[in-house]
């Protein structure tokens, strides 16, 4: 019989496990594998599904990740609340390395990627508030009773990569009401609503971006090796948030489809 679960943390760079004692699920969907096969496991009581962005080796880079594959196949689990801790540089100079950011907004400027479930029909998802406020009021919660130094809301831009921005790039998004800069937060949180889960960000500034810090730009080793210093206090947090989300969804999340009819069959 298939583990199922009803949480899932997706796993950014450098978090490539996370559960002990985890059985591994293979899962097949309509849009291909998953970034790689997903592990299941109880904690705090609680069935909980994990599953590496980027694929244990870090093979997909962040215009490349089945992102579709990998929501599909966390609801076809029983997964209905979603943790999704990220990498992300700093838009504002008090962010520094380190600092752990709940963001309450998003930026799309992605371009190319598969972002959609909807292939035919009128599918109109409310995405005003991209984050779940349940999932978020969890982590600052936990946060706050673990002593964990978070700020509580922000704005992440997501662009496509591989690249880092430019100066002026980064000046620009700041100037839009940018807080923060990923690569990966875009689809992967409309997606999570197309599907009526609850989806929440848990970001951890790795660097100042380009327009921020005069000196020099940002590089990958010092992205990896602050994500790698900080490892463990992210694992702590999402552990312990994981304990504290709601059992009941009573945010508009899981309402995101009511009175349509999507042009999709969900899992």
């Amino acid at each position: 019989m298939t583990p199922t679960a009803t949480i899932a943390v997706i796993g950014g760079s450098g978090l490539y496990d996370l559960l002990d004692d985890a059985r591994d699920v293979h899962v097949d969907t309509p849009y291909g594998p998953p970034s790689d096969t997903v592990t299941v496991a109880e904690v705090a009581g609680r069935s909980v599904a994990f599953l590496p962005r980027h694929g244990r080796d870090h093979r997909h880079p962040p215009h490349l990740i089945p992102y579709r594959a990998n929501l599909w196949a966390l609801r076809s689990l029983g997964v209905r609340q979603i943790l999704a801790p990220c990498a992300v540089g700093g838009l504002r100079s008090d962010l520094g390395p380190g600092t752990f950011v709940l963001p309450d907004q998003l930026i799309d400027r992605t371009s190319g990627r598969e972002h959609t479930f909807v292939e035919s029909g009128a599918v109109h998802v409310n995405f005003a508030d991209p984050y779940c406020p349940a999932g978020r009021a969890a982590v600052a919660a936990t946060a706050a009773a673990t002593g964990v130094a978070l700020a509580p809301d922000g704005t992440m831009v997501v662009i496509d990569g591989p690249r880092f921005s430019t100066r002026a790039e980064s000046r620009w998004y700041a100037a839009a009401g940018g807080t923060v800069i990923n690569m990966t937060g875009a689809p992967e949180a409309a997606l999570a609503r197309e599907l009526a889960l609850c989806y929440t960000a848990v970001a951890l500034v790795t660097d100042h971006d380009a327009g921020v810090d005069g000196e020099r730009g940002v590089t990958q080793e010092e992205v990896f090796r602050v994500f790698k210093d900080n490892i463990e206090r992210l694992r702590a947090l999402l552990l312990a948030v994981i304990a504290d989300l709601p059992d009941d969804r009573a945010c508009p999340c899981p309402a995101a489809l009511y009175g349509m009819q999507p042009a999709y069959r969900l899992p």
